[in-house]
């Protein structure tokens, strides 16, 4: 069994009002109802599990009427990683074989990509997506540049960040207890501490992340065509 793990338990506000971004209207639909449709849609996605946070039951309930293939709703923590740590402790009466951990406001993930890491763990623990960097990187110290950074073997990571249930549910119990109050910045590097061997899947520049409002209009612009 395969199972899309979605984080939308965040408090994102930067895009202005009174709705977290993730149920924010994307082409009259929210952000989030894109987002889980991408993964369920996919032939290989038993089921999807969203997190989400305790005051937006209703705001979920809305959103997610009528879609298929989601598991009952359960409620994040107070980091993103107390979130996925709770998902993953509560799909685990399904024994599922794979989990693919997924932002809330990245509705435009590729079903090819979607494959690719699956394809990687038939035969890996661990596979991310991601985008080379093309862009001159600079170290900058007080406003003054420093130093020019090397951009070789630099990726911009995404997700989904897919992994063996089993090897990723332990990284992230060996976090809490051998790490307490790291900044995980995302699955992936819980994956590093625990001295798994992520591989990293050519993602899309389509697959981006919307926080701002420029990356709304973004978005719809891409809807629309």
């Amino acid at each position: 069994m395969n199972i899309g793990l979605i984080v939308a338990a965040g408090r994102g506000y930067r895009l202005g009002g009174p709705l977290p971004k993730q149920y924010l209207p994307l082409a009259g639909r929210p952000i989030l109802r894109h987002t889980i449709q991408a993964l369920a849609r996919h032939p290989e996605i038993d089921a999807v599990q969203v997190l989400i946070h305790p005051d937006d039951q209703a705001l979920y309930d809305d959103a997610t009427a009528g879609l298929e293939k989601l598991l009952g709703v359960r409620f994040g923590g107070k980091e993103r990683q107390d979130s996925v740590r709770l998902g993953l402790e509560a799909i685990g009466a399904l024994k599922p074989e794979t989990v693919l951990i997924h932002d809330a406001v990245r509705p435009f993930i590729a079903p090819e990509t979607i494959s690719a890491v699956l394809e990687v763990l038939k035969r890996g623990s661990a596979a991310i997506v991601g985008v080379p960097l093309a862009d001159t990187l600079k170290r900058v110290e007080d406003g003054v540049v420093a130093s020019t950074v090397s951009r070789a073997g630099l990726w911009r990571a995404q997700t989904p960040q897919g992994f063996r249930y089993k090897n990723i549910l332990q990284a992230h119990r060996h976090a809490v207890r051998t790490a307490p109050g790291t900044d995980f910045t995302d699955d992936a590097m819980i994956a590093e501490h625990a001295g798994l061997r992520v591989e990293m899947v050519q993602g899309s520049e389509d697959n981006f992340k919307i926080t701002t409002a420029a990356d709304l209009a973004r978005a719809e612009a891409l809807l629309q065509g």
